[in-house]
């Protein structure tokens, strides 16, 4: 019998993996299932973007590695990004990139985190947060938030959670799974406390350009010079540019970390696919039409289907400023239908619903589930109704 380590053993299965796949099966079985599980956008990748791909497989550049850490051409790619939508620009030695901001993520933590250190994240929180640092021996230390301060952590909820192994701090905003954004003010708080603390700031902004209703993405980063040195910023181009499927993230932060991080990246994948740099480049520096008609799309989503699924019985619901996900709690939902395990309740809407939808147990939240609006308005719309059938029998 095949003894596995005891590193899988330990790990969470992805519960939003987990969940599209059930969905998926029912539909291989002939079910009509609505699927608002995944996180990504409904769109094509805009046409210039796959030209530039097609263009490099055509002329032979995509045939070849690359160095490990990425093009030249795409780290020049970022800092142009960075010039334009964070307010900075950074050389290329600060940059590194790879398989998916998710992947980045891991190599991240394998480059900074030893055994016992410890990571401060808030809650909810995206699922693969706690699992990949503890893969790295680290440890995740939790700070509940809550729907009354818009899912926001205080200055006070942070200093209570710091000891001597504190070692960063994850930022996540605009957040998965609840859609909020903190202001530029408490973001400079959050910035001086972890710079008075020697912690670093782990910044995941890969919902940066997705924001609605005037509300305002701040890179925490651009905030001044020392909390950017204390900074480290992971993105990508999966939701921005409805490119989920290229898997291309990157990390931009001081050079000692990226040498860290490019060793990992370069003894584990080796470089990122060279087509997909290519089609990176493209995204990040050409033309940005497309990415204002999807947020133009996702807004008009989330102001129709809102008011839609705040009259769902028992469902309460914080109006989100950003990325694509509803995060009701049902807590009153779950009372009323007589479930107490909200993993059981998203099940049971599944199976006699037909909508598929996220527990929020994943997240650090047992009493919410997690709900994408990165769909058509006649999918959303539906799903509610059933919803609110499924509450009212």
């Amino acid at each position: 019998m095949v003894k596995l380590s005891r590193r899988v053993l330990e790990m969470e299965e992805s519960v939003t993996l987990a969940a599209s796949a059930r969905a998926k099966e029912l539909k291989s079985q002939g079910r009509d299932i609505l699927e608002l599980s995944v996180g990504q956008p409904d769109f094509i990748t805009p046409k210039h973007i796959q030209d530039a791909a097609i263009k490099s497989i055509q002329d032979g550049s995509a045939s070849f590695y690359t160095v490990a850490s990425g093009l030249p051409e795409l780290k020049d790619a970022v800092s142009q990004y960075f010039e334009n939508f964070y307010g900075y620009s950074v050389e290329r030695n600060q940059v590194v990139a790879g398989t998916g901001a998710k992947f980045m993520l891991y190599a991240l933590f394998a480059a900074l985190i030893d055994s016992g250190d410890e990571v401060i994240i808030p809650t909810p929180f995206w699922v693969s947060y706690a699992d990949q640092i503890k893969m790295n021996e680290g440890v995740p230390v939790f700070v509940t938030t809550s729907e009354d301060n818009h899912f926001k952590v205080s200055l006070d909820q942070l200093e209570a959670a710091r000891t001597d192994k504190s070692k960063m701090l994850l930022l996540n905003s605009p957040s998965n799974p609840t859609g909020m954004i903190y202001s530029k003010e408490e973001l400079e708080a959050i910035g001086n406390w972890a710079v008075e603390h020697d912690i670093l700031i782990l910044a995941d902004d890969i919902y940066g350009r997705l924001v609605y209703n005037g509300a305002e993405f701040v890179p925490i980063s651009s905030l001044s010079e020392t909390i950017r040195k204390q900074t480290i910023v992971v993105n990508g181009v999966s939701k921005t540019y409805s490119m989920t499927g290229w898997r291309v993230g990157y990390v931009v932060a001081d050079p000692e970390i990226v040498a860290a991080i490019s060793k990992i990246v370069s003894q584990t994948t080796s470089n990122l696919t060279t087509a997909a740099q290519y089609a990176a480049i493209e995204a990040l520096t050409g033309a940005q039409d497309s990415v204002e008609e999807m947020r133009q799309a996702f807004e008009e989503r989330l102001n129709t289907v809102y008011p839609l699924l705040a009259e769902v019985p028992g469902f309460d619901v914080v109006k989100p400023q950003g990325a694509f996900y509803f995060f009701p709690n049902v807590k009153k939902a779950m009372e009323m239908k007589g479930y107490t395990d909200v993993t059981a309740f998203t099940t049971a809407i599944l199976e006699e619903a037909g909508v598929a939808l996220v527990t929020g147990a994943g997240f650090g939240a047992p009493e919410n589930v997690r709900m994408s609006y990165a769909t058509d308005l006649d999918t959303l719309k539906e799903a509610v109704r059933r919803l609110k059938v499924f509450m009212e029998n």
